[in-house]
């Protein structure tokens, strides 16, 4: 049977896996079986946004047709770099109440937070008094936000308001990658209940690992899948209300919903997680930089978010360029590597003793040529970032 967490701000009892319909299967009629079971099998939060092609209307179709609305809660997230004026929020809201076939969003983000100056930009914009009015009409629930920055920056924006809850990047690989471990503890500490994207670094932890790290975990005991395996390292922690899954095939529903009928926190044993330990560190061997992501080297007088850029720079071991160097411009857009001054400040506290300077001249020549300037151009244009 499914596990429920308690959302300690509302009360909600929230399964522990929730369904990410980004990537929902092209074939409507199969899209719709899958939903349906696992909403059937305890799944009852579905997570959305306004910006992924069709996702809205097709989940919309789906708990229409299927009478499924009532049975789950929705997520979806307004594109904040897209709003210009304070009718826009109004005007993208009811877009996605139109598309959700629905009156009312349950848990509603900011989508994609990197820095703090974003929030106080739609707050100026009249984003609190603006939500305040849709909760009070009933047509929101829970107020929070996604977030693809660095550490300090989310606690910066976790700080800046009163948040519902949010939603982090967080796997047994980014312990200390964006908002981390530390992160998490601090919106625990806070109360703020967290929704996990990524648990499985966007299937690289199911699909890419290298053949080290593989044998590792086919030699564990007991035998587990890749996938299983991290999620049950997440579902371990106390602090996360949901695990998001971009579940896209009736046998990857039904694996992820036997795991989370499962597993409870604080279940995995010393031993087990040792093995993530031994993991993260065999994954560390690809890397261009061997940065743990501590932040001893921030804050940076250029404003360079250095974890972030050395984040990407490591990623080119596992993805192609393009796509590596597209998130990296959205991300880490005006902190990126180019700003770097080469004062060397950072070196000084550099726990790895990195040549970090160095370092980042070889993040701009591998992150920063063609076509990063023209990506950067269009966003700050259509989308103020």
């Amino acid at each position: 049977m499914m596990i429920y967490r308690e959302n300690p701000k509302n009360g909600d009892k929230i399964s522990q896996l929730a369904f990410g319909c980004m990537r929902l299967p092209r074939d409507e009629a199969e899209a719709a079986r899958e939903v349906a079971f696992a909403i059937e099998n305890g799944v009852n939060y579905l997570d959305t946004a306004y910006i992924y092609p069709g996702s809205e209307n097709v989940a919309g179709r789906i708990l229409k047709k299927e009478g499924l609305r009532d049975k789950v809660n929705i997520a979806t997230k307004l594109p904040h770099y897209l709003v210009r004026k304070p009718a826009d929020f109004d005007k993208m809201f009811n877009t996605s109440l139109e598309r959700l076939q629905t009156d009312r969003i349950d848990y509603y983000l900011q989508h994609m937070f990197t820095k703090p100056e974003e929030w106080t930009r739609i707050k100026e914009l009249g984003a609190v008094e603006w939500t305040e009015r849709q909760k009070r009409e009933g047509r929101i629930r829970s107020i929070g936000f996604s977030f693809h920055g660095g550490a300090q920056s989310f606690v910066d924006i976790l700080e800046a308001n009163d948040w519902d809850f949010c939603m982090i990047q967080y796997n047994y690989l980014d312990v200390n990658a964006q908002a981390g471990q530390s992160g998490l503890a601090r919106a625990r500490e806070l109360g703020i209940p967290v929704m996990i994207m990524e648990p499985l670094r966007g299937g690289k932890l199911a699909n890419a690992l290298p053949p080290k790290a593989r044998e590792l975990w086919d030699s564990a005991q007991p035998k587990r899948s890749y996938a299983e395996w991290a999620l049950r390292w997440l579902w371990n922690q106390e602090g996360i209300l949901t695990v998001l899954s971009g579940m896209n095939s009736m046998d990857m529903i039904k694996e992820n919903i036997r795991v989370a009928s499962e597993a409870e926190t604080g279940a995995l044993t010393k031993t087990e997680l040792a093995l993530f330990d031994a993991a993260r560190d065999i994954i560390a061997e690809k890397f261009n930089v061997p940065c743990t992501g501590c932040n001893y080297c921030m804050p940076c007088p250029s404003g360079v978010d250095i974890p972030l850029c050395f984040m990407f720079y490591n990623d080119l071991a596992y993805g192609k360029r393009l796509p590596t160097m597209m998130n990296y411009a959205m991300r880490a857009g005006e902190k990126n590597a180019g700003k770097c001054a080469s004062c060397g400040k950072c070196e000084a506290h550099c726990p790895q003793s990195i040549a970090i300077r160095e370092k980042l001249l070889e993040t701009k020549a591998a992150l920063e040529g063609f076509p990063y300037r023209p990506v950067r151009a269009a966003m700050r244009r259509f989308a103020g970032m």
